[in-house]
């Protein structure tokens, strides 16, 4: 029969060891101690992160994609990247029209604008006779009141180019 003494003084020393690290980590702050931890979002909140998507064959989205590139152009003062969107994304007689309403007007066509807007929306308005239509609200951030900005966006259901830009009608 084995006497039990070992056992009993191996729990001891392994104890004593644990109460050493115990007390000497208690003594040491935490990573990140002193700091507030992340927030964390609730599930609701993420929720309503809205989703992007596409489809190149949807006109819909091309006007989307166009006025989000464009307008990113625009804030980053890219003139060059904007006239490429421009010859991509708008049939060659809109950009004559534009070019015209700009130099009246002292402002981007494509914007209706002397400034760049600090958030966008595009809707689907409606489709027939080989057109699909949009509603492109733009939202100009002045402080506490922003305003916005309608326009009607025509686009080919053929070539899906944008084929007319124009105020909205008021709601």
């Amino acid at each position: 029969m084995r006497s039990s003494r070992p056992a009993r003084r191996r729990t001891a020393v392994i104890g004593t060891a644990v109460a050493a690290l115990l007390a000497t980590s208690a003594a040491i702050p935490a990573f990140g101690a002193g700091t507030a931890p992340p927030p964390v979002r609730p599930a609701a909140q993420a929720a309503v992160q809205p989703v992007r998507d596409g489809s190149p064959e949807s006109t819909v989205d091309r006007v989307a994609d166009f006025y989000g590139a464009y307008i990113d152009a625009v804030y980053d003062e890219d003139g060059r990247l904007a006239g490429e969107l421009r010859n991509h994304y708008l049939r060659a007689d809109l950009r004559k029209r534009l070019a015209v309403w700009e130099e009246k007007n002292h402002a981007d066509g494509v914007l209706r604008a002397q400034n760049v807007p600090a958030k966008w929306s595009v809707n689907y308005d409606g489709s027939g006779t080989g057109s699909a239509y949009t509603i492109v609200t733009l939202t100009w951030d002045s402080g506490s009141h922003p305003s916005t900005t309608r326009l009607a966006v025509r686009s080919s259901l053929e070539t899906r180019q944008i084929t007319d830009i124009k105020a909205a009608p008021a709601r």
